[in-house]
């Protein structure tokens, strides 16, 4: 029953994800107004709002105007649940798996949103960096941990992507927030793990795309998207890849 309550309220917070995904870019708020169909602003009903479900019984379309939905909604949904699920079968109910549910949540909307506009909103990183402050502060005040591990994280996620922007003025300066958050989150060493996967992940998308001729070689490409499952997959199995590593100067 736990891993079910855990689901649903992923698959719920999975739903206002897509809100942010969606009305961040526009510059508009996401409180107000309600949900709407984007297409005809119909407003949405209970019925058409159940995370998953209700795409699968309208079969991908509108209630109202029978437009297409974007099979964006559902897979967000899921995704969010199912990191939800990974989360709580790795820290249980503590407060880590507060503090991961609302880090892995930040960084799906900015890696969408950076994915679908190559741009990273402060309102995102801004949010996100709070959020890490005070998770940081929490954990040193109440539970005695070490923080600095968290602090050079954060500054070195930070001089990293800068040095990167500067020399090879090949990335945004929103990749640099968002490394910063990275480290903040999860210290250095996990940092380290996402930042090797997420120079992988986004080398190995730009060659395809570039083999591809989705892209030129100049083109830019987002990295938003890279350090997000970078950083995820290092948040779930940093650790395991850190042992593995050292086992090999023991």
């Amino acid at each position: 029953m736990d891993y079910l309550f855990v689901l649903i309220i992923g698959l719920v917070i999975g739903s206002f994800l897509n809100v942010c995904i969606y009305r961040i870019p526009a510059e508009q708020s996401i409180a107000f107004p309600p949900s709407h169909c984007s297409s005809c602003n119909h407003r949405l009903g209970v019925l058409d709002l159940v995370p998953v479900l209700s795409y699968l019984f309208l079969r991908g379309r509108c209630r109202y105007c029978h437009q297409k939905i974007s099979i964006q909604y559902p897979l967000i949904e899921i995704l969010n649940a199912v990191l939800y699920v990974a989360l709580y079968y790795k820290f249980g109910f503590t407060m880590n798996l507060l503090k991961y549910a609302i880090f892995v949540s930040l960084l799906i909307v900015i890696g969408m949103i950076d994915g679908k506009t190559k741009y990273v909103y402060k309102s995102t990183t801004l949010t996100a960096m709070a959020a890490g402050v005070v998770f940081t502060v929490i954990e040193a005040a109440v539970f005695k941990e070490k923080i600095m591990t968290y602090v050079i994280g954060a500054a070195v996620g930070f001089l990293i992507i800068l040095v990167i922007v500067v020399v090879t003025k090949g990335m945004g300066e929103g990749d640099i927030e968002i490394a910063l958050i990275c480290g903040l989150f999860l210290g250095l060493k996990l940092l380290a793990v996402g930042l090797f996967l997420a120079f992988v992940i986004g080398g190995t998308a730009a060659v395809i795309l570039v083999v591809r001729r989705k892209k030129g070689c100049k083109d830019e490409m987002a990295f938003g998207p890279s350090l997000a499952i970078g950083t995820i997959i290092s948040l779930l199995f940093g650790a395991e890849v850190i042992s593995w590593y050292m086992s090999f100067f023991v």
